[in-house]
């Protein structure tokens, strides 16, 4: 599987010149990266100035394209070109967002095109948030909290140019208590840690008993220690895109099966679409529960694990039935 990692950040924070000098590092070679921008771009005046689709290759062997047009095609373009050797092996995607862009609709892309069977996988999502005019924009610009609230992992830029807040900390681990902080020093973060695809966010999804609220975005965990049916997780994924639909901003979680109980089900959603359940080899470490984290509106623990207890006992009641009648 191919990982494609979204690069989001609000206008100015950052996120295009810590771009430019990831793909300057050996680490990101083999990288196809996708602009999904409106009108001219470029990176550090290095990259690209496109007033149509086109596809560069860079010196250090990544490949880049900017877009006006729909991501879902370009990507499926991309992995077209990729198996018959028209552009480089690349090993992942990297999409930077606009920055008025809404990550949700991004993520949707992404996992529709996997769900077609094109060998992409939804990765992480990286945000930027500039140190200097992170905490006003915050307060300002509402499309700013969506992209901190479904971020894995978030960077401070510019934070050699201000004083480290303490209040921008608090309000970023309020909106998103789970996602890795890290900072950028004049530009420069470790590429390896950043994008690197061994370190899927799903892999060291950590729950706890609390959850944070900022605004009217909720970020839930849900944790669960008996084993799921399938049959159970199937109807539960369809329930909350029935009930939670676009105020479902993101799901991800880790999932104990009954009847695949050495190999756990990884699960991914974004509003009402959800990528098919990707199974791992073995569990990434000795805590084997179920583990689900919901980033969105109107979200409550205590009414998804109803939920799941609601299907349970409907499925039950069906195998009795059925057993009776036989």
């Amino acid at each position: 599987m191919i990982p494609v990692t979204v690069l989001t950040g609000f206008l100015g924070s950052g996120k295009t010149t810590l771009l430019a000098r990831l793909l300057k590092s050996p680490e990101l070679a083999r990288t196809a990266v996708i602009i999904n921008e409106f009108g001219a771009v470029g990176i550090d005046h290095d990259l690209v100035e496109a007033g149509e689709e086109s596809f560069v290759q860079l010196e250090t062997g990544c490949l880049c394209c900017t877009i006006r047009g729909d991501l879902e095609a370009t990507m499926a373009d991309l992995v077209t070109r990729r198996s018959r050797g028209a552009v480089p092996a690349f090993e992942r995607i990297v999409i930077e967002t606009s920055g008025l862009a809404d990550p949700a609709p991004i993520l949707n892309a992404i996992m529709s095109e996997s769900a077609r069977g094109s060998g992409l996988a939804l990765g992480a999502v990286v945000t930027t948030v500039d140190a200097v005019t992170g905490l006003a924009t915050l307060s300002r610009e509402a499309q700013s909290v969506r992209q901190v609230a479904v971020a894995d992992r978030l960077i401070l830029t510019k934070s050699d140019l201000a004083e480290q807040s303490a209040d921008l900390r608090a309000r970023l681990a309020a909106l998103n208590p789970r996602a890795e902080l890290s900072e950028a020093i004049f530009g420069e973060i470790d590429p390896a840690g950043l994008l690197d695809s061994e370190r899927n966010p799903i892999r060291d999804l950590h729950v706890h008993a609390h959850h944070a609220h900022s605004d009217d975005i909720q970020c839930i965990a849900v944790r669960r220690d008996q084993p799921m049916h399938a049959l159970t997780l199937t109807l539960l994924l369809e329930a909350l895109a029935d009930h939670c639909g676009a105020n479902l901003l993101r799901l991800k979680g880790i999932i104990n099966i009954a009847e695949s109980p050495d190999r756990p089900a990884v699960i991914h959603g974004v509003q009402h679409v959800f990528h098919a359940p990707a199974w791992l080899d073995r569990w990434p470490s000795t805590d084997q529960g179920t583990r689900v984290v919901m980033i969105g509106r109107g979200l409550s623990e205590g009414w998804v694990l109803d939920l799941i207890a609601a299907i349970e006992a409907e499925i039950d009641e069906l195998a009795v039935q059925q057993t009776s009648a036989g």
